[in-house]
């Protein structure tokens, strides 16, 4: 058999160039900001350290959804409505001190982020040229005719709605949003408080658990299984039930806000998407 490679490529539209600018100046925009928490923070104790090494963890994320953009993937849309939101909760929490008004250039920097989001957002989900752009799936190896070529393919599962890939990568975010603030609970346990310590374990294991559930849940939300919406929704609310309890109880109010916040955040995105996908579906035919 022959071996080919499919070399044709589609020129970017200005939208598309612009929002990939976007995406870049949004990127060194958060290790600005975060950077400058850091630096005012009138206490720069571990569960801070915690929380501005993930935040700045997003800062790659922003680059793998340039890609995502560049390549024209339909992944992209649910990727940065997500990204964006949880990014301005993730530095949101780090711009307010446990005590006192936050440091005026943290708030002029946090302003400038959140409009930085929701710019992204808004050409993602507004722009009708970034919307026809991003429709390609990704490549993989096609046998045709006794060629295999490396080219874009349609998945196998039948078509899904928007709102459902956006469910999805909510739903991704679980796990990390349940780990971030089970490894800031840790440093009680080196302050001394070991009776936290099979809490502070429970929470970690929970979070592991909750991503291989929330990925085999939605691989068959994709494939259009109604019980995989429904288990979705069980595993969103066991994962609130969880979390806020235990960022109550080993974080305080402080911690129950800064890191339960996103995830309420990340929660109501995925439940709405699901709510979105149900009222989008035709109904049912008449027995």
């Amino acid at each position: 058999m022959r071996t080919a490679a499919e070399t044709t490529e589609v020129r970017r539209p200005s939208a598309v160039r612009a929002l990939t600018t976007l995406l870049a100046v949004t990127a060194a925009a958060t290790v600005v900001v975060e950077l400058l928490n850091w630096w005012y923070a009138p206490e720069q104790e571990f569960g801070l350290a915690v929380r501005t090494g993930w935040a700045m963890l997003r800062s790659l994320a922003f680059l793998v959804l340039i890609g995502h953009v560049n390549r024209g993937r339909t992944v992209a849309r649910p990727f940065g409505l997500i990204l964006a939101v949880t990014t301005v909760f993730a530095v949101g929490r780090l711009v307010v001190p446990r005590q006192g008004v936050p440091p005026l250039p943290g708030l002029l920097g946090f302003a400038l982020l959140t409009a930085l989001c929701v710019s992204v957002v808004a050409l993602l989900y507004r722009s009708e040229t970034v919307g026809a752009y991003l429709v390609r799936h990704r490549k993989t190896l096609v046998v045709s005719g006794g060629t295999i070529s490396w080219r874009e393919a349609a998945p196998k599962r039948p078509p899904v709605a928007g709102w459902l890939l956006t469910s999805r990568v909510a739903a991704f975010t679980y796990s990390p949003l349940m780990l971030v603030p089970a490894l800031v609970a840790g440093g009680a346990i080196l302050d001394g408080r070991l009776a936290a310590a099979p809490a502070v374990v429970f929470w970690f294991v929970a979070g592991i658990v909750v991503s291989y559930a929330v990925l085999f849940c939605t691989a068959f939300l994709m494939r259009g299984r109604r019980w995989a919406r429904t288990l979705l929704v069980v595993i969103t609310l066991g994962v609130l039930a969880v979390d806020l309890p235990l960022c109550w109880w080993l974080l305080g109010v402080d911690g129950l806000v800064r890191d339960g916040g996103p995830l309420v955040a990340a929660a109501v995105l995925a439940l709405y998407g699901l709510w979105r996908a149900t009222r989008a579906e035709p109904p049912p035919p008449p027995t």
